[in-house]
């Protein structure tokens, strides 16, 4: 007998042994970095592209030498901690995605001219900067001559800051390198987490890695000894130049300033590019980008992502998710315009519930306000002070009535809009601002540059994920156990999952398949395109090939992203051709380079595959935007969306406008224009109304259908939209000086540098 119960203590101990052996990330295997394919696309495919685009434009009357390319400046791999997690099982994931399969994917799936690669900084240790470097390096060798490469890959990173209050939050941005050689490029990556807050691979308790390597397989354990790696890399001292820190420290940047001041330290071509700037899963109620103003460096942050995998970040509402009291903190607003805040929608979810259970009516009205008050105090785990209740039960409080394909939570004081608006008067004679171009990229997570070439496979080709054979308990937490409660609770911040502060199961059916760049560009090389990024010679897309032309066309013609300095009014000339309808499948030369088991394991089956039919554009739109000129101006009269609205002809040969501003010299105001060029209605995944909201005769949202973490893998959910191209501003100051001085100092000029 006690044989037996020895045996079987010891069978315990190896299997908590066990256990504890995975959670600590000794049983797993090391991420690495793939090989890239060896073979590069023809020259006569990409020559008979660009005679393509030629004869298009030409027949649209663009006189310009310059070729569009299309590229993504937005994709993680598996070497970044949140894509890893999302490949588990679990998760609805699919194993290993790294670096050599973006390579392979952006030149052959997606077709793309160029792209960078972006894994968060946060938990890149040195051995995997040091594989994503030759990653690189790698895949620019296949390319061919640098003169005239197929495609061009660009290093970088993301630098990943989430604060959990307005004050301390900072948001995401991509840095991107110019070069790739040694003497072109830092040592290290640089991380928003302070020495203080520790790393990455901390913050998952070993209970919970424990259970991850179990219920994950060999993935699972390689997950967590991705985490063990992490966690043993040193942080980097502080105080010390860049240039005489050990080469095998994690460095770190807390805030934007400190991150402008280390990469002016390292004095290497780079730029500096904010995303998901109104993308309110992680972004706290209230967050406002005028903070940000002051430790601006122009020099780096040129551009600025509009439009993205988690979707736009343009407009400005004029509405708000939370009050500022004048006596500090925040409270709860009402209803406006078709906005429900999501701090009053738990106020109604716990009145309601308070009435079904027989509560009084002044009581139930009394818990309502409180329950309002816990929200907004909670900021991103607002909704964890009213637990029980289901994501269906929240309809579609805070997300942005009328908006395109919006960012979920919308934060509209970080909308790009709104901080074109935006000037700081703390030096009168010198107002700063922010004059940003714009940029559509991925945000992919699953190494697929340029993901929005077809809407397909929602789940490889979004961030969302539907519902799974093999799916068990969520990584991002249960948003919706046990009854729903009468009465709200305080939120203490306390959470076993960090990631559980997410509303995952909402989120999800706002992620689309992401955005594209496009840059008007004198060559294929490196260094072309990298001018024109300078210059703001550059657009976003919301994911199809639009091709698009913006120009000031008075005395001088200067093109989009130019800024100058005018007395008299200014002219405008936007011309744009809609995107090619995509043929199924793929090109007979990709299947014939990569082979048909190879495509369909990385390309799902399908790739960039356009026909000879263009899209019509059925309209051109014009934003103006004149910035502040005190610092009490209110931001909402100065944004005009649209401005000006010009229908096109719907034969798909294209749509060509001019326009002026005569108010412009009435005014006497600086002002802001870019366009929008809008294609006819087309379907695409999650469409145009992602909650599927049942509205009632006043347009509230009554019941949601949404297409998120129940839905089957399968399902697409794809309904129509209008997809679109967002030119760069041109900026036009108004120049106060005599007629004759004014023609002398007017030329062009690069964005950012106002």
């Amino acid at each position: 007998m006690f044989r037996w119960v020895a045996l079987l203590l010891l069978a315990v101990a190896a299997g908590v042994g066990w256990l504890l052996a995975g959670g600590a990330g000794w049983l797993g295997s090391s991420e690495h970095r793939g090989e890239v394919f060896p073979k590069r696309v023809a020259a006569e495919i990409l020559e008979a592209r660009t005679r393509q685009q030629i004869g298009d434009a030409e027949a649209l009357g663009t006189e310009s030498p310059k070729q569009i390319l299309f590229g993504d400046f937005h994709v993680h791999t598996t070497f970044s901690f949140d894509a890893f997690l999302m490949s588990l099982p679990m998760a609805g994931g699919n194993g290993t995605h790294p670096p050599a399969d973006a390579c392979d994917f952006a030149r052959y799936c997606s077709a793309l001219d160029f792209w960078s690669i972006n894994d968060h900084a946060e938990n890149i240790t040195p051995r995997l900067w040091k594989e994503t470097v030759e990653s690189v390096r790698q895949c620019n060798a296949v390319a061919g001559d640098p003169a005239n490469p197929d495609l061009v890959t660009y290093l970088g990173w993301e630098w990943s800051h989430i604060g959990d209050r307005p004050d301390n939050h900072y948001g995401h941005k991509n840095v991107v390198l110019l070069g790739t050689d040694d003497e072109e490029i830092p040592a290290r990556p640089i991380s928003s987490r302070s020495n203080e807050q520790g790393g990455i691979g901390d913050i998952v308790p070993l209970h919970v890695r424990s259970v991850l390597a179990a219920v994950n397989g060999e993935r699972g354990r390689d997950f967590t000894r991705l985490l063990r790696e992490v966690a043993g890399a040193p942080p980097c001292p502080t105080g010390v130049p860049v240039r005489e820190l050990p080469t095998d420290c994690v460095e770190s940047a807390p805030t934007p300033e400190e991150l402008y001041a280390k990469l002016n330290d390292w004095d290497l071509p780079a730029l500096v590019i904010p995303h998901g700037t109104a993308w309110g899963i992680y972004t706290p109620a209230g967050s406002d980008w005028a903070k940000q103003l002051p430790g601006h460096d122009p020099k780096l942050q040129r551009l600025v992502e509009i439009y993205s995998g988690h979707g736009a970040s343009e407009v400005f509402p004029r509405w708000k998710e939370v009050e500022r009291r004048a006596e500090g903190g925040f409270r709860c607003p009402e209803p406006k315009d078709g906005y429900l805040p999501s701090c009053w929608r738990s106020g109604e979810l716990i009145q309601g519930r308070c009435l079904e259970l027989g509560g009084a009516a002044e009581e139930c009205a009394a818990r309502a306000g409180k329950a309002r008050q816990h929200y907004v105090d909670g900021f991103q785990g607002g909704w964890l002070t009213a637990p029980g209740y289901s994501a269906a039960d929240w309809l579609d409080s805070g997300q942005c009535p009328g908006c395109f394909q919006p960012a979920f939570n919308y934060r509209p004081r970080g909308s790009v809009q709104y901080i074109l608006a935006l000037r700081n008067f703390d030096d009168p004679a010198a107002p700063r601002r922010f004059a940003f171009g714009f940029l559509g990229s991925s945000d992919n997570h699953g190494a697929r540059p340029g993901t929005g070439y077809k809407e397909f496979a929602r789940g490889d080709m979004t961030e969302g994920r539907g519902g799974s054979g093999e799916r068990g308990p969520s990584v991002f937490g249960t948003e919706s156990a046990g009854e729903p409660v009468a009465e709200s609770v305080p939120f203490t911040g306390d959470t076993r999952n960090p990631l559980g502060l997410f509303e995952s199961e909402r989120a999800n059916a706002f992620f689309v398949t992401g955005g594209l760049v496009a840059v008007h560009s004198e060559g294929r090389d490196r260094q072309a395109i990298w001018d024109a990024l300078q210059k703001g010679e550059v657009y976003a897309t919301s994911g199809p090939r639009i091709l698009l032309w913006f120009e000031l066309v008075d005395e001088d013609v200067l093109p989009m992203g130019a800024k100058t300095q005018r007395n008299e009014t200014p002219r405008f000339r936007a011309r744009a051709l809609g995107s090619f309808e995509p043929k199924p499948g793929c090109p007979d030369s990709t299947v014939a380079a990569l082979g048909e088991e190879r495509i369909e394991q990385l390309c799902l089956g399908e790739c960039y595959h356009p026909s000879d039919r263009r899209r019509p554009i059925t309209r051109i739109e014009v934003v103006r935007i004149r910035p502040q000129e005190r610092a009490d101006e209110p931001i909402e009269p100065l944004v005009e969306d649209a401005w000006r609205v010009f229908e096109c002809p719907a034969d798909g040969q294209g749509c060509a406008v001019e326009f002026d501003d005569p108010e412009f010299t009435e005014t006497g105001r600086d002002a802001v224009y870019y366009v929008r060029a809008i294609e006819a209605p087309s379907l695409a995944i999650h469409g145009s109304n992602p909650l599927g909201c049942e509205r009632d005769e006043s347009g509230r949202c009554i019941s949601v259908s949404a297409c998120a973490g129940d839905t089957p893998a399968d399902e697409d959910c794809l309904a129509e939209t209008e997809a679109r191209a967002w030119s760069s501003p041109i900026f036009v100051d108004f120049d106060r000086a005599e007629p004759d001085a004014a023609a002398a100092m007017a030329g062009g000029g690069v964005p950012g540098q106002l």
